[in-house]
């Protein structure tokens, strides 16, 4: 069985922090702040900028967006923050020692379906009032609100939103006589536009790309397809798998349909662990995929070739997303809770999510700004922002050991279904289920 490390240590950490929790509790947050201050009970949206330097980290597969934060926040402030890009992989490590040494920094960003465990396990301030505060909420991305909710106290914001979308190589759409311009409606077209640039059998060159042993990046990209078929990957509790449904099933089937034909999947997928999951894309040698928005846009201006974007289809149509990337948050630890809090407050504003997300083509976590800041936007963000009313997050408090961990019950569901002859199918969603329903 996989767990965290640091699940007993922050078990501990936090019946500790619960047992002292009347004396934590104040009426309102100092502007020094303090450690035993609960940011919730301020009452009051107000941030200070006084010239405090406050300590961040982020994730690197953000880093461009979370730089761009910073970059814009420390520009017009007081208040400096000094940012720390952390590995992907050693972001559970890094935060387990600092939660045991409570060396948190001030803000915490994190994966947002890892949210759900961090916030349950007490790695964050209540922030409730000072969220219900905020003029903007009700135009806020629900999705990192409620992921960072627990109890009904809320705990984060969103920070970048980052979802999933279709792309293919328009360069050698038109090399394999198929329209450059419209990339698959279905899950059908999509196996059959693959499928058309396979059989180009040019050197290197492969229909599409499948990462086959990260389950991040396959829960992230094929997800997306189940949802657009009618389907559901766990039930609406994050209690058990639902994924040997005739949903799951199609889209397994598809997949395996690629992997079957000559160059339908990239040499390598099989044994892809997600660290270079883009790069086939990226130089050209993929027809069509999933893939991370975030990653797409800095494509734009660099690629060798034209990219085409659209949403990620499900059998016989419809579209989906998969609502990722970051929320935020002020970490237990933090001492300074309320100039945490003048940086998080003016992330929300119109213009903080115009300048740093919008302005970059990147996906707003505002939807007034969604609406109305992109009249001069790249027309693929456009498309890319108009899968965001159909798109899901998944959350489970055993999401991360269920679908995100090396090895992970959805890894081996994904390589026996998409990989294998797929006769497991049910045995490996019931493993799903062990694990989500501890």
């Amino acid at each position: 069985m996989m767990r965290n490390p640091w699940r007993a240590a922050l078990a501990i950490t936090t019946a500790a922090a619960l047992a002292t929790g009347a004396a934590a509790c104040s009426s309102g947050g100092s502007a020094s702040g303090d450690t035993q201050s609960d940011a919730g009970q301020s009452g009051t949206s107000a941030g200070v900028d006084d010239g405090t330097e406050l300590t961040m980290w982020s994730r690197a597969p953000l880093e461009k967006q979370a730089k761009a934060a910073v970059e814009a926040y420390n520009a017009s402030h007081q208040n400096q923050v000094k940012l720390e890009i952390l590995p992907n992989d050693d972001v559970e490590g890094k935060l387990g020692a600092a939660v045991q040494s409570d060396s948190l920094p001030d803000i915490l960003a994190g994966d947002v379906v890892r949210i759900p465990y961090w916030a349950q396990q007490g790695v964050f301030q209540d922030l409730t009032d000072r969220i219900n505060s905020l003029p903007n909420k009700d135009d806020l991305q629900q999705g990192h609100i409620d992921a960072g909710t627990v109890d009904g106290v809320e705990y984060t914001l969103p920070f970048v939103t980052d979802i999933s979308v279709m792309v293919w190589n328009k360069d050698l759409y038109e090399k394999a006589g198929l329209d450059p311009d419209k990339g698959p409606t279905s899950v059908e077209e999509f196996v059959e536009q693959a499928k058309a640039v396979a059989a180009l059998d040019e050197d290197g060159v492969s229909g599409t790309y499948v990462p086959g042993q990260c389950g991040g990046c396959d829960a992230f990209m094929y997800f997306p397809m189940i949802w657009a078929s009618g389907g559901e990957v766990i039930s609406a509790d994050g209690t058990s798998a639902e994924l040997a449904s005739d949903s799951a099933k199609s889209v397994f089937d598809a997949l395996k349909s690629l992997v079957d034909t000559p160059n339908g999947v990239g040499a390598g997928s099989k044994d892809e662990t997600g660290a270079t999951w883009t790069a086939p894309f990226e130089n050209g040698k993929v027809g069509v995929m999933p893939y991370p928005y975030t990653a797409v846009t800095g494509l734009f201006d660099t690629a060798s070739f034209d990219i085409g974007v659209s949403g990620i289809p499900g059998v016989g149509g419809n579209q989906s997303t998969f609502l990722g990337g970051d929320a935020i948050g002020i970490s237990k630890s933090s001492k300074n809770v309320d100039q945490a809090w003048d940086f998080i407050s003016w992330l929300m504003t119109d213009e903080a999510q115009q300048e740093v997300f919008a302005d970059n083509n990147d996906t707003a976590s505002n939807l007034s700004v969604l609406a109305d800041g992109y009249k001069d936007a790249d027309p693929r963000t456009l498309a890319a922002n108009a899968t965001i009313k159909d798109g899901r997050t998944p959350a489970a408090i055993n999401y991360n050991e269920a679908f995100n961990a090396s090895g992970s019950p959805w890894q081996v569901l994904f390589q026996n279904a998409v990989f294998g002859d797929g006769t497991s199918l049910q045995a490996d969603n019931d493993a799903i289920s062990a694990i989500l329903g501890q």
